[in-house]
């Protein structure tokens, strides 16, 4: 059975990701890197493109999310792969909208089946459940780097 447009998107932009996160290589041309290499259709390399621009661009807000969620893990000590594969939720969730919260954080349970370690997906599933309980009941923090 063929993946579906979204999943193959989501797994181009979170091995994109993670290579940006590890060799600090230029997203847009590691994600151009994948288009090419694999031939990916149309929708999928443009939903790929709009999740990992729309990553970067709340970097910093994304991952004060995450650090709130799973306080007793710092994103330097985290898995890189569990922190993008958040990432990746994160911004599907509080950001785009596009999809169902519970839909996103499903997916990041299965890329982090996929990619992750043994706990990464039990890991994956607490932090987003959190920040999902957390965006129902009130509004979204804002990093500590931008208050004044």
């Amino acid at each position: 059975m063929p993946i579906g447009i979204r999943r193959q998107a989501r797994m181009i932009a979170l091995q994109t990701l993670y290579e940006y996160d590890t060799a600090q290589h230029t997203p847009a041309e590691v994600l151009q890197r994948h288009v090419e290499d694999r031939h990916l259709q149309p929708k999928v390399a443009e939903y790929a493109g709009e999740l990992v621009i729309g990553v970067c661009a709340h970097l910093v807000d994304i991952d004060a999310h995450i650090q709130s969620a799973a306080r007793e893990w710092p994103l330097q000590q985290m898995a890189r792969i569990d922190k993008n594969i958040l990432r990746l939720a994160i911004y599907e969730i509080l950001f785009n909208n596009t999809v169902p919260a519970k839909a996103a954080i499903n997916e990041a349970v299965e890329l982090a089946k996929q990619f992750g370690s043994d706990t990464s997906s039990r890991f994956i599933n607490g932090v987003l459940g959190t920040i999902f309980n957390r965006a129902q009941q009130q509004p979204t923090p804002i990093a500590e780097s931008e208050v004044k």
